[in-house]
């Protein structure tokens, strides 16, 4: 596996962890931890034991897992897991085979990036998969993508969604909306708003001027607060994958 800016680095397809018993306990629990809730693997149908070895695989400096969510008109989510033992962290990119460069979404790790995706896109791209190579089930791809939301525009079914979501990797009934709550409570950024090019901030009162159909990120740490440097037509493409468009 080849990626722009990682040519010297052990890439290996991730797209089989999912499937490891504590592939979800090792990927979201530090999502999940605050003030008032610690959670313990079994939230995510896990034991200890698992949960540490899907971390480990997740974390080998010598093998740097990518899972890839291909999405509309070719364009792909690429999730590395950045394995460096002084500089570790957890990237996102967008990608597409005409692009010469990936384009950033986010990063977890001490200097994070963020957010990365808005709730209208973070569910719009679990609903709809491309044709590419990657994960395409609805559910993990919503849990895959929520370390990267950041939105102030909630909706009132946001909750009821990722518990739905959480029942399909093993969380208990009682225990899912809880979950889904700490799991929105995010620990690097509050919600950000998001608008389109020409508006401005959604306070400022401008109009849209059209020129990008792709939202952009109120966030003073967000890449999406920059615009992507597309085509027009390249731009329509990805409003369209990205559940912008319209």
């Amino acid at each position: 596996m080849l990626i722009p800016g990682y040519e010297d680095d052990p890439l290996t397809a991730g797209e089989k962890l999912p499937a490891l018993p504590g592939f979800w306990a090792a990927y979201l629990l530090w999502l999940a931890e605050g003030e008032d809730f610690d959670p313990e693997p079994a939230l995510f149908g896990a034991d200890g034991a698992d949960a540490d070895a899907a971390y480990e695989r997740l974390s080998d400096p010598a093998a740097w897992p990518v899972l890839r969510l291909p999405m509309r008109h070719g364009h792909t989510i690429l999730i590395v897991y950045r394995n460096f033992p002084e500089d570790a962290g957890i990237d996102y990119y967008l990608a597409h085979p005409d692009w010469d460069r990936t384009a950033p979404l986010a990063s977890i790790e001490g200097h994070f990036s963020g957010p990365g995706l808005a709730w209208r896109e973070l569910a719009y791209i679990a609903r709809h998969p491309g044709d590419g190579p990657g994960i395409t089930d609805p559910h993990a791809r919503l849990l895959l993508l929520l370390p990267i939301l950041g939105d102030a525009d909630m909706p009132t079914d946001a909750t009821v969604i990722i518990a739905a979501a959480l029942a399909t990797i093993g969380t208990p009934p009682e225990a899912r909306a809880s979950l889904a709550e700490a799991l929105l409570d995010h620990p690097f950024w509050d919600g950000e708003t998001w608008y389109h090019e020409g508006a401005g901030s959604p306070l400022s009162g401008g109009a849209i001027s059209g020129t990008s159909q792709v939202l952009h990120c109120g966030g003073t740490y967000s890449p999406r607060a920059a615009r992507f440097r597309l085509s027009s037509d390249q731009d329509f493409r990805l409003a369209d994958a990205l559940g912008d468009a319209g």
